[in-house]
């Protein structure tokens, strides 16, 4: 009987597990908050992830419980824990993606490069980590949020006034140097409860409006030096807070030279589009063998340069369906990955992947792509 897989979730990463789960001979349902969703390709049950009997439901149709998105409580996680379900990453893992506080903490306790950081409670104390950072800091809500959101520059505590505002008592918000970065960069590493570990080449991400925009794999100006920090990095990350599945870290470089870590995905991530279509190994298929604890697949590029476009809002007029034709007849080597999602201004709609082995023709490749569905 083939294994059965759970997601909860049914945006686009679901979506994209159904491939590599059929080519895998796994069963995949997803756990969907809404009909018609992006996954909806896949056997989809709707209820509330936040449920705790929805949710141990749903775990009764499959072997192993893995995530769309990390916002699972944990209170439903150690549920599925005492059930006896496998759960991939597990709760004790899972809540360091989930808590940014969290997150540091244990960071700091791991010895991993980050940028300087307090926990505040109060606009006193605020105050007093800009004063100490230049008057400038990074103010983040710990919980829920992505995209940009939940995040703010700030010069003075009134700026974030309505968050400390919404605190409920003994909770805090995370304040951060700005950190004066010239790149961001982003790290993936698979791991299966084994312990097996894959390491994927250390890839440049390109940011707007707080989104991804684009991702150059490898980063360019990458030399084996960098590749070895961010990979040990990674690895000790993965291995430290128990990842299962896939592991995105993403960095800054400073104009120093320091890699820093921003945040935590346990899951596929954007910045690993580009090896669907420019690695042996994408990570949607090695996500679903690290979690079925299959041994993972090589992560070799087949190329020298992929990049991966995401296509952000959709078509202004028509359709995503009426632009594919055009796409893919002006650039027949890119890669078109839609999501079933009706444009919206800033969403996240699809993604475009090109491979070659000159940078430059690449990264004209999936733009020219990617710009038939603006």
């Amino acid at each position: 009987m083939a294994l059965r897989v759970g997601v909860i979730g049914a945006g686009q990463l679901a979506r994209m597990m159904i491939a590599p789960a059929v080519e895998l001979g796994l069963e995949i349902s997803v756990l969907a908050e809404a009909e018609n969703m992006s996954a909806a390709l896949a056997a989809t049950q709707v209820g509330d992830y936040r449920d705790e009997q929805t949710v141990r439901q749903f775990a009764t149709t499959v072997d192993v419980i893995t995530f769309d998105h990390e916002h699972v409580p944990q209170s439903v996680l150690r549920a599925l824990e005492n059930d006896g379900v496998r759960v991939h990453p597990g709760p004790d893992a899972l809540q360091y993606a989930q808590d940014k506080l969290v997150m540091r903490q244990r960071l700091a306790e791991l010895g991993i490069p980050q940028p300087e950081w307090a926990r505040v409670a109060t606009t006193t104390e605020l105050d007093a980590f800009i004063a100490e950072h230049g008057g400038r800091a990074v103010v983040k809500t710990p919980r829920g949020g992505y995209d940009g959101k939940g995040v703010r520059v700030v010069t003075a505590a009134a700026e974030a006034a309505e968050w400390f505002e919404a605190l409920a008592d003994g909770d805090a918000l995370l304040a951060e140097e700005l950190v004066p970065f010239v790149r961001e960069l982003a790290q993936q590493v698979a791991r299966r409860p084994s312990g097996e570990m894959a390491v994927y080449p250390i890839v440049e991400t390109v940011q707007r409006d707080g989104v991804c925009a684009e991702v150059l794999a490898p980063a360019p100006r990458a030399g084996e030096r960098l590749a070895e920090a961010t990979a040990h990095i990674g690895t000790a990350i993965a291995q430290g807070l128990g990842v299962t599945g896939m592991l995105a870290v993403e960095l800054f470089e400073t104009d120093d030279q320091r890699i820093l870590v921003n945040e935590l995905a346990m899951r596929p991530h954007n910045s690993g589009h580009w090896s669907q279509d420019g690695a042996i190994t994408g990570q949607f298929e090695q996500h679903l063998r690290a979690v079925a604890d299959l041994p993972l697949g090589e992560t070799t590029p087949l190329r020298e340069w992929s990049v991966m476009v995401n296509i952000l809002g959709g078509p202004e007029d028509g359709t995503m369906a009426e632009r594919l034709p055009l796409a893919l007849g002006d650039q027949p080597g890119v890669k078109v990955h839609t999501y079933g999602k009706a444009p919206r201004p800033g969403r996240k709609v699809g993604h475009v992947t090109a491979v070659g082995d000159d940078l430059d023709d690449t990264v004209f490749a999936a733009r020219a792509a990617a710009n038939h569905f603006a």
